[in-house]
């Protein structure tokens, strides 16, 4: 395949290609178009990714590429690439690597001397922390909360940070989770967004003792990401 007007070299390229968070219509052109002309398309959720291929008209051959049979399939993959043929990574949604298996392909890749071109676009991260009203010049993402193991060390490590700091949750954990946040951190200011460039888009923005009670009182959907401000940020 061509990239920059220049032919690549004998082996294939691996893509890194952001989907949309939630709207479809936010993906580039150049990724819609490479996403047609890659070999196979290494997808998180194939189900998930089937639905945006679909509204674009793409037909690639898709594959599924995760957690639990990455070991598996990662060595498929770069044996592809070796014979020149390029592949494309998606998540379920957003920016590949963010909660999902992208590092140990990467790896891989690179150990193999392929090509590794990342094509940028959304991420829920840098969505949340845009209209948190938080300072976004220095963050800290810390994916999800351990579940038991190390959970508690893990709130009280953070509770030092001075950095803003982005947090995925899942809606049955929500309220669980910003309890705690308040118990650990005190009366941070906090946001939390959800189902973020979707139709039920929502921002709540407050401190995370409103939050907490809040959470209690309703019933939540869809994915969840919490900003909360860093230490240096006067409670309230």
């Amino acid at each position: 395949m061509k990239n920059n007007g220049m032919e690549t070299d004998a082996k294939g390229v691996l893509y890194i290609i952001s989907t949309p968070i939630g709207n479809l219509e936010d993906i580039t052109r150049r990724s819609v178009e490479l996403l047609r002309q890659v070999h196979v398309i290494a997808a998180e959720d194939t189900r998930r990714t089937r639905i945006l291929l679909n509204h674009y008209h793409i037909k690639t051959r898709l594959s599924s590429f995760h957690s639990y049979n990455q070991e598996k399939k990662a060595g498929k993959f770069i044996s592809i690439l070796n014979e020149g043929k390029d592949v494309a990574l998606v998540s379920d949604a957003g920016t590949p690597g963010i909660s999902d298996p992208l590092y140990h392909l990467v790896q891989l890749a690179l150990a193999e001397g392929v090509t590794v071109q990342s094509l940028p676009g959304p991420s829920a991260v840098l969505a949340a922390l845009t209209v948190s009203g938080l300072p976004m010049d220095r963050f800290v993402f810390e994916g999800f909360l351990p579940l038991k193991k190390k959970r508690k060390t893990r709130l009280k490590e953070l509770a030092g940070e001075k950095r803003t700091i982005v947090l995925y949750e899942s809606p049955h954990r929500i309220q669980k989770t910003l309890g705690e946040l308040y118990e650990v951190m005190g009366n941070r200011k906090a946001a939390l967004a959800r189902e973020l460039t979707k139709m039920y888009e929502e921002v709540i923005r407050g401190n995370l003792k409103d939050l907490a009670e809040m959470a209690g009182k309703r019933k939540w959907k869809g994915e969840i990401t919490l900003v909360i401000a860093g230490s240096l940020i006067k409670e309230g």
